[in-house]
């Protein structure tokens, strides 16, 4: 089989590559390869009924049409300073053009018109407020599409490139084919080989250890990237309520006296549920939010990021082995009431149910998350949460509750051209897996941002 661009994985970056392509250069052939399946099959079987998170061959909440973005809650945050690291290749200028380009495909396609985050005078106090306390807020407009509507706008993106693209579907690619300095193709798990000018790597979160054991096989540069590791809080609403009524999505970074590492708000969920992810047989923790039903709870992640030093270089493995501790000592992911975690003990079925937060993931195992998380991490989390305390008073409670663990595989970093192209000719990554963003809304960009540079090969603009 030949095609002129194959595209591997069909998550946000995937999906906005090839987009730009047949929007780029008409008529040209264009293959996406994704592990997972079509958007209408996608089904995490505890929506089915299930009573707990079963070992499914591949995460219906992160493969498959749409990505992880698919299942999360859908914020586009309209910022060049947050959501990824596409400033590295591109002046703010041109990244917040490319942005503000992505955010109007995604209205076109069903995204709320609403943009939170835009009063001035509030976020400015708040700005104020969080300073005192050591405290960064860093601002934004966000959209915020929902995870109940995400399915719907990536179905519209779907059914917009049918019959325009091929989509191969529960196919995975085992192999980057590359000679002379130069991308070939891909060869599948069934040993078919396709060949392409060019191929775009875009295979998510899902798919960062595979890109990576692919990238050193290919004696691809990788850069020092932070690991991510933390956990996920869950307090009630109205303890969030005045941050969350200003900036749906407040992003506040701090740094820790005693480590003197950074520590930072992810993923805030208002009126949302805790989530987990399986992930090549570990279980992580994430978080929703839905445009149309609520909880009393909302959730965020707080995560610390560390660079490590030589001569250690396997970031995605430490986090990986981070989430199989947490799994192996609570069969999964842990919930710890943060009073508890204090005093020096393990949470129980009994203490939780005493608390004032009821868990909204309700398969989650009363432990210990002293037993799993570094103490450095550890500790510079309880201090952000004593900072937290003094804009969002109840945070610091004894009641909050702490799921452990969240990890964003994504922190591979491969060398890469202002065009996204890697030391090989024509192969190009993208997105999270690549550790080019951190969201949906620059992963997408980073989808245009590289096909944009391929159209230019074309001679076209």
């Amino acid at each position: 089989m030949r095609c002129d661009v194959v595209i591997v994985g069909a998550g946000p970056a995937g999906i906005f590559a090839a987009m730009e392509l047949l929007h780029s250069v008409p008529g040209l052939k264009v293959l996406l390869v994704e592990k997972g399946k079509d958007i209408d099959e996608r089904q995490c079987p505890m929506e089915a009924g299930a009573p707990s998170c079963v070992s499914c061959p591949e995460c219906e909440l992160v493969s498959g049409w749409g990505g992880a973005g698919a299942y999360s809650d859908g914020k586009l945050t309209l910022s060049p300073r947050i959501g990824g690291f596409l400033s590295r290749y591109v002046d703010d200028t041109t990244l917040q053009s490319l942005l503000d380009y992505v955010d109007n495909i995604y209205r076109r396609h069903g995204a709320p018109g609403e943009l939170h985050g835009v009063n001035e005078a509030e976020i400015e106090a708040l700005k104020r407020r969080a300073a005192v306390y050591e405290l960064s807020f860093v601002p934004s407009r966000i959209r915020h599409i929902g995870t109940d509507r995400c399915r719907k706008v990536l179905r519209n993106m779907r059914d917009a490139l049918i019959g325009k693209v091929e989509v191969l579907f529960s196919t995975e690619v085992l192999r980057i084919l590359a000679e002379g300095g130069q991308a070939r193709g891909v060869r599948l798990h069934n040993g078919e080989e396709i060949a392409a000018e060019y191929v775009i790597l875009a295979s998510g979160r899902a798919s960062s250890q595979w890109l990576e054991n692919e990238v050193r096989r290919l004696h691809l540069t990788l850069l020092k990237n932070p690991v991510d590791i933390g956990v996920r809080v869950e307090v009630p609403a109205p303890v969030l309520e005045p941050l969350t009524r200003i900036t749906y999505e407040p992003k506040l970074l701090f740094t820790s006296k005693r480590f003197d590492d950074r520590v930072r708000t992810f993923c805030v969920n208002p009126y949302g549920e805790v989530v987990r992810e399986h992930l090549k047989g570990v279980w992580t923790v994430n978080g929703h939010s839905y445009a149309e039903k609520r909880t009393d709870n909302t959730n965020f992640a707080l995560l610390v990021s560390t660079t490590f030093t030589e001569p250690f270089d396997e970031p995605v493995s430490y986090g990986m082995y981070i989430a199989r501790l947490a799994n192996f000592l609570g069969g999964g992911v842990i919930v710890q009431r943060l009073g508890d975690l204090l005093q020096g003990r393990r949470s129980t079925p009994e203490r939780i149910a005493k608390g004032t937060v009821e868990p909204t993931m309700k398969d989650a195992t009363p432990g210990d998350l002293s037993f799993v998380l570094p103490y450095r991490h550890l500790s510079s989390i309880l201090e952000m949460l004593e900072a937290l305390d003094a804009i969002a008073p109840g945070v610091n409670s004894r009641h909050t509750l702490l799921y452990g663990v969240e990890v964003k595989f994504y922190s591979l970093q491969l060398l890469l051209t202002g065009g996204l192209e890697t030391e090989i000719r024509n192969l190009f990554a993208v997105g999270d897996g690549a550790g080019v963003s951190r969201g949906l809304i620059q992963a997408s960009a980073s989808g245009v941002l590289a096909s944009r540079e391929i159209a230019g090969r074309y001679g076209l603009p």
